[in-house]
């Protein structure tokens, strides 16, 4: 492998074997997203295509008679000269305003990403704060089917239960609720905006203070007619379902188990900067808190909940240590100390993983992993009897951990790892890259590296390249989109 590649930020493993359909990862590096077959390790898809990759033959839009067709029928000139001179004027502009459009419509990386359904993959693109949902077909191919652009930029993005209706929590702490598949008969509708109007006027206002507040007044009034009249409608079906006062770090819908009281509900559980962690009903009684979850000291910014126990809940970020919590009872069972490091921790990631006997003729395996930003080391937990947090085993790997999925039909665990900086740094840059991707399989009790032929193949192929040469605002521009968490950690008692 030559030069610098883009690691792989997002893996997400689809099952798609009860459709009879051979299993797919979706993975994304840099702006784009890979599709890849498990069997082989075959790529199938990148989207989006480059510019110049349209198929030969395929004309860029312009359309030419055949020797065998007559000549188009000759078009009526309906407008008068000095409507063509108008247009010959505007034309240009509007070209400009397009080509304007398309480039805010980029965007450098793709920071999120689920999967609903096993048939459609929903990313969020970095810069453009749109949250898109791509298909998946039958052959790996990915064709966009919708972009929905937010008014602030996104932190989280999930889906609930019934993968019928995506989640996404920003910036500012709000967090909208939309259909997966956009409805077709939405129409879009402006609120009417009530203008302000001061009661007083100049023929009533007559010492200097008043006079001076109510030109005050009348500032603010027309401020807030060229605020509405800019204020930015989202033209898709969608509802604003809660609301933090912090910037929101993470999101998940859960499902509370059917007991002797009560039966199944959905919930969501939020996180935000300020340390806490917010427990709400599901849609469409998310406004309804049911708790919130009091016990770290600094921002929360990864929380997992068991697949074989949804009653409890791990949350970690900006402290040393985790919290087990029994999320519905709003009871810490656990604080566990994480290992101790010569720079600030901060966990960048929690996975739950479980297979069955059967999954790729192994015992069965529930393990929690977590790793911390900007290092090489990911650590496996145990959730034993008690819910009780131990630490089993830690692995090293070649580079820095970024993100992990579990490969049901194998029975083993492929790790993204940072191909441009190096190991335990968030900041210093390699010469040469390494391969992407590590894969783990359970032997004797003991997670343990192995080589297979799917993740050879796609190490092979390698992801999209990084320029070389790259200017230091790019690099740090790179390392943010990777590695930003350390950010929200406060300074000096501040609370912005």
């Amino acid at each position: 492998m030559v030069g610098l590649q883009h690691p792989f930020q997002c893996l997400r493993y689809v099952s798609r074997q009860p459709a009879g359909l051979s299993d797919v990862i979706l993975a994304t590096a840099g702006r784009e997203l890979f599709s890849f077959d498990v069997s082989s390790g075959q790529r199938l898809d990148v989207w989006p295509q480059p510019v110049d990759a349209a198929p030969a033959g395929e004309s860029s839009g312009a359309t030419t008679a055949s020797e065998g067709q007559a000549p188009p029928e000759k078009r009526r000139k309906l407008s008068s000269p000095a409507d063509d001179e108008k247009n010959a004027e505007t034309e240009p502009e509007a070209k400009s305003k397009e080509s304007k459009k398309d480039e805010s419509n980029s965007w450098t990386n793709i920071p999120l990403l689920t999967v609903a359904q096993s048939k459609y993959a929903v990313i969020m693109t970095g810069e453009d704060k749109c949250v898109r949902v791509l298909s998946l077909a039958e052959d790996g191919k990915l064709k966009q089917l919708s972009a929905r652009t937010l008014p602030k930029k996104l932190s989280a993005l999930t889906l609930t239960p019934d993968e019928n209706t995506i989640l996404v929590g920003d910036k500012f702490g709000d967090v909208y609720a939309f259909p997966l598949v956009p409805s077709a008969d939405y129409v879009k509708t402006q609120p009417a905006a009530k203008p302000y109007e001061p009661s007083a006027t100049n023929l009533t206002v007559h010492t200097k203070r008043n006079l001076e507040s109510l030109e005050q007044q009348l500032k603010y009034a027309a401020l807030s007619k060229t605020n509405s009249e800019e204020r930015v409608v989202l033209n898709f079906e969608h509802q604003l379902i809660i609301g933090h006062v912090s910037l929101l770090t993470d999101l998940i819908s859960v499902v509370r188990p059917a007991d002797s009281n009560v039966g199944a509900r959905n919930y969501i559980l939020t996180a935000d900067r300020d340390e806490h962690i917010r427990v709400s009903r599901g849609v469409p009684q998310a406004h309804v808190i049911e708790q919130y979850c009091f016990g770290h000291t600094s921002f929360v910014n990864n929380l997992c909940v068991p697949s074989w126990d949804p009653k409890v809940l791990i949350s970690g970020g900006g402290d040393n240590y985790l919290l087990v919590w029994n999320w519905l009872e709003n009871q810490i069972l656990q604080k566990v100390e994480l290992p101790k490091s010569e720079t600030e921790i901060v966990v960048s990631g929690i996975w739950d993983v479980s297979f069955s006997p059967a999954a790729g003729d192994v015992a069965s395996v529930q393990t929690i992993f977590v790793a911390l930003e900007g290092s090489t080391q990911l650590y496996c937990y145990a959730l034993e009897n008690g819910n009780t947090l131990t630490l089993k085993q830690t692995l090293d790997l070649c580079g820095n951990v970024i993100d992990l999925t579990a490969i049901d039909s194998k029975g083993s665990i492929i790790v993204s790892v940072d191909t441009l900086r190096q190991p335990n740094s968030i900041t210093a840059w390699k010469s040469v890259s390494q391969p992407p991707l590590e894969t783990f399989r359970v032997s004797s009790g003991k997670w343990a590296p192995i080589e297979d032929s799917m993740v050879l193949a796609i190490n092979s192929a390698g992801t999209s390249s990084v320029p070389e040469g790259l200017e230091q605002k790019k690099q740090d521009e790179l390392n943010d989109a990777v590695y930003g968490l350390s950010k929200l950690r406060k300074r000096d008692g501040s609370d912005d």
